[in-house]
């Protein structure tokens, strides 16, 4: 691999905050720091940036930029798993993109069942937030405080009523994702019948964000 220079890393953190503007980007050790270390604290790295857009459109302003430039993203949520998988490891050619901007609940249908949630919301916030209107979204792990939907959606993640609901998959109805070339494709029905052809969702699910960015999630509600 290049070994690029230090020189050559503020190059790429002034070019992506020309084409992305500053307020997205965290470039200093100290601001990137905890979206650069695992959640047990054992393994700190770095990264050319971070970047934490606010919007759909800016994660896919992003991804293309960042194809432009040459530089692999590494797409976090919560940052709450134990396997390095939402950190860098290879500093000088990595961003991390972090979700936690991205925290709305679009909608929660209750004559439907059904909610549409940013990929950077609050596991724990969104569960309370569909209790208030007298429902109940299954998925519960220990991270549920910190953790967030589109990561859930992207590990495919179990939790303690697996047996009873199904992993994560069986609770997604949509999905709203940024592909690898910047194109937003967005599939967020909450039909739980449909055969209208390939079920596109069920590519992402559980990718860990190597096949396109999940920025938004219909899931079925009980």
């Amino acid at each position: 691999m290049t070994i690029v220079s230090e020189h050559d890393i503020e190059e790429l953190r002034f070019s992506l905050k020309n084409r992305l503007g500053e307020a997205l980007l965290l470039t200093s050790q100290e601001d990137m720091l905890r979206y650069c270390r695992d959640w047990h604290g054992d393994v700190t790295s770095s990264a050319v940036a971070v970047i934490r857009p606010r919007s759909t459109q800016e994660v896919s302003d992003t991804v293309r930029a960042c194809a432009e430039l040459g530089l692999a993203i590494i797409p976090q949520g919560g940052n709450t798993g134990l396997v390095l998988g939402g950190i860098p490891d290879a500093p000088k050619h990595q961003v991390v993109l972090s979700l936690e901007r991205m925290n709305a609940i679009r909608t929660i249908d209750s004559d439907d069942f059904s909610a549409v949630v940013e990929a950077g919301c609050i596991l724990s916030e969104f569960k309370d937030a569909v209790q208030d209107k007298g429902m109940f979204f299954p998925l519960s792990l220990g991270a549920q405080g910190s953790c967030r939907i589109g990561g859930n959606v992207s590990t495919n993640a179990g939790g303690i009523n697996v047996l009873r609901y199904g992993m994560t998959r069986e609770l997604v109805l949509g999905l709203e994702v940024v592909l690898p070339d910047g194109t937003i494709w967005n599939g967020l029905s909450t039909l739980r019948k449909d055969n209208r052809g390939i079920d596109l969702k069920q590519l992402f699910i559980g990718a860990e964000g190597t096949l396109g960015i999940i920025t938004a999630v219909a899931v079925k509600l009980y």
